[in-house]
């Protein structure tokens, strides 16, 4: 299943970006691949990344792991601006 995944940052593109690539471990045991990432040509706080996950229930599992939450906060990820598109090929 593939995810394009939205949401905007208030620590800047280069922090978030920072955090994102340096949990790649934690991915790696979620069996979650990364296809791309990247942020909106004129918007650097707006953020897309499109992975593809073995199904939703590990997604969720992994978004509550309290080392993400941490991650993410410190990243600046604003949780109320994220959304998910799941993909249907």
């Amino acid at each position: 299943m593939k995810l394009i995944m939205n949401f905007e940052v208030s620590k800047g593109y280069e922090t978030w970006k920072k955090a994102f690539l340096a949990n790649e471990p934690m991915r790696q045991r979620h069996n979650i691949n990364l296809l791309a990432y990247g942020h909106a040509d004129d918007n650097e706080n707006n953020v897309y990344s499109v992975i593809e996950i073995p199904a939703m229930e590990v997604m969720q599992d992994m978004l509550k792991d309290p080392d993400m939450v941490t991650l993410r906060e410190n990243a600046g990820v604003i949780l109320e601006t994220q959304s998910m598109i799941k993909l249907v090929e």
